[in-house]
């Protein structure tokens, strides 16, 4: 169905069109026959069509005899680390992350709020496609009950992580901008700033599902929170995308800085402390080779979603783990992408250090990625496309473990299929802007010059 996409990390599709009432249901009921019809926790961002999918979601959890607790509104690591307290044997939250307003979906996971591995996904999708789901008789329907203390039991974890230091914090007397663009995070994130003893200013802090700006918290997104950051006089500016999973830096002077810098700023931070290895996606930046050196830990790589790096971070028993989008992942809290806990992090990093962003930030070797995605007709084409890579350059240095990585001494591109839209994402990282810009523009003319192919052949 045109849009509607089925992957790792959930479902996805737009309102008014392949994510409807019905399919909602289809996917309820298969989750709920997953999970052998046991306590679910469901959780929503704000987006306007989330009470809708509720409703649906939560009718056919139901009528496969699952025990619901809704805990509202609240970004997916609260969600999930509430599901982790209970004992839940799965969890679903509502929210399409990043993408566009006019989409919705489901974030799935297991016990103890692990996100479904790769033989879960496979069973639920045939359960899906067949639709043998296991409905229940009119005595054995679940029951629907709320929990209002996610939020404050999220935060009260937070606060007795043992690299912690509230007094530490607040003699640094920090200000912090937060942007949570209306969504999941416009709530927590600036009740844990303020009880980590900050200064707060708040940005599209109101939850109405109502985005003022792109969700994804790009630097063409940030324009505000980088000219109140500055104008403010703030130590530093913060940003969410929809449901709070990650978090991107403004500086002080009102410069946004790549998404790839949350994590290696905050494992230069951690792993210091902790000596333990890294986990990382083949897409995320060199900057995570250098802080594994620094500290003689080991880097892992593995394929881009955040369940394949917690598969990883579980068989090595990784310190830290997370992606170059913004999102890290603390074992000891949860393991997924967690940008409530990042922002305790990079709080703490600057009381700490006593320095600014920008003196953190020139401590790590510095490399210059460019990023851009090619909208594709449908997942079919993408995936013809990307076939074609492999021959045209079947004789360079090449990683398939995600897409295809084309590997130099120096500089590499990534290209890849994603796995939440009709997109092919090309990622470049080299030692100037320019270098970077050309591999990445040389490589999407190769992709359009294919998909016309493709296309054309069609």
């Amino acid at each position: 169905m045109e849009n509607l996409i089925i992957s790792a990390s959930g479902v996805r599709g737009t309102i008014g069109g392949s994510f409807s009432p019905t399919e909602i249901s289809r996917f309820a009921t298969a989750f709920g026959t997953l999970i052998g019809g046991q306590t679910v926790v469901v959780g929503r961002d704000t987006r306007t069509s989330g009470e809708m999918v509720r409703g649906s979601l939560i009718s056919g959890l139901v009528a496969t005899g699952c025990d619901v607790i809704d805990v509202g509104v609240c970004p997916t690591p609260t969600i999930l680390l509430t599901s982790k307290k209970i004992g839940a044997e799965g969890s679903v939250t509502i929210t399409a992350s990043h993408n566009p307003i006019d989409w919705n979906g489901l974030k799935l996971a297991t016990k103890s709020g692990r996100l479904l591995s790769a033989d879960a996904q496979r069973q639920f999708q045939e359960i899906y496609k067949s639709e043998k789901a296991n409905l229940v008789s009119w005595d054995q329907l679940g029951s629907v009950e709320t929990d209002d203390s996610a939020i404050d039991y999220h935060i009260a974890q937070i606060l007795e992580l043992d690299w912690i230091n509230l007094d530490q914090i607040r003699h640094r007397s920090l200000k912090v901008a937060i942007d949570a663009g209306n969504g999941a995070g416009s709530i927590i994130s600036p009740m844990l700033l303020r009880q980590l003893g900050c200064e707060v200013i708040e940005i599209n802090c109101t939850p109405n599902g109502i985005f003022p700006r792109s969700s994804e918290p790009n630097q063409e997104a940030l324009k505000e929170l980088c000219q109140v950051t500055k104008s403010e006089g703030a130590h530093v500016g913060l940003a969410h995308d929809g449901d709070a999973d990650r978090l991107v830096l403004v500086s002080d002077q009102g410069v946004p800085l790549s998404s790839e810098y949350t994590y290696a700023l905050i494992a230069d931070f951690l792993i210091g402390r902790r000596n333990g290895n890294l986990v990382a996606t083949v897409s995320t930046s060199r900057m995570l080779d250098d802080v594994a050196d620094k500290y003689g830990v080991e880097l892992h790589r593995t394929p881009v979603g955040v369940g394949y790096v917690v598969e990883k971070m579980e068989q090595i028993g990784a310190a830290l783990g997370g992606e170059g989008t913004g999102g890290v992942i603390y074992p000891e809290i949860l393991h997924t992408a967690d940008g409530i806990t990042s922002i305790a992090a990079i709080v703490q990093l600057l009381a700490s250090s006593n320095k600014n962003v920008m003196d953190l930030v020139s401590l790590i070797p510095r490399y210059w990625m460019d990023k851009k995605k090619i909208d594709m007709p449908s997942q079919d084409v993408s995936e013809a496309v990307l076939d074609s890579v492999l021959t045209v350059f079947e004789n360079d240095d090449l990683d398939t473990m995600d897409g295809v990585k084309r590997i130099w001494d120096d500089k590499w591109v990534n290209i890849r299929k994603s796995g939440t839209e009709p997109v092919i994402r090309v990622f470049s990282e080299a030692r100037s802007i320019q270098e970077a810009k050309d591999l990445c523009n040389s490589t999407v003319e190769t992709l359009k010059s294919l998909m016309k192919h493709v296309t054309d052949c069609n």
